[in-house]
């Protein structure tokens, strides 16, 4: 049986999660469910909000009440942007150039996470990801 491991949600994966949405998968919610520690990056706050300040993303909340409640309710820890994800996001591979994406990926590197993403590009970094 394979060692449970620790995670952290993209961005789309939180916002998937938050709303019981089908696209984050029966099994991806499963692992997230049994893992002994799920983090969200900071990183994903900013994303979310500023998707709410550009009027792309609709929320029952404001950004901070939204994302606070979400961590509650699903019980996950926020990993703060350090100074190490910061630079270690710019010196990636430019396989990826979403900048958010990329500190959440040097973040899964450095904290040895697994990714829970629908996009296949953060593999290509060495990181192991759930679909």
């Amino acid at each position: 049986m394979a060692a449970i491991e620790s995670m952290i949600l993209d961005t789309c994966a939180l916002l998937w999660l938050a709303a019981g949405d089908k696209r984050l998968s029966a099994g991806a919610l499963r692992k997230i469910n049994d893992s002994p520690a799920v983090y969200v990056s900071a990183i994903s706050g900013f994303e979310v909000a500023i998707k709410v300040a550009k009027r792309k993303l609709k929320l029952p909340l404001r950004p901070q009440a939204w994302f606070d409640k979400v961590i509650e309710h699903h019980d996950l820890t926020v990993l703060p942007l350090s100074l190490a994800v910061c630079i270690a996001g710019v010196q990636l591979p430019p396989v990826h150039d979403d900048p958010c994406d990329r500190f959440i990926i040097a973040a899964a590197r450095l904290n040895d996470l697994t990714v829970v993403t629908a996009d296949d590009r953060f593999g290509k970094y060495g990181v192991r990801i759930i679909t």
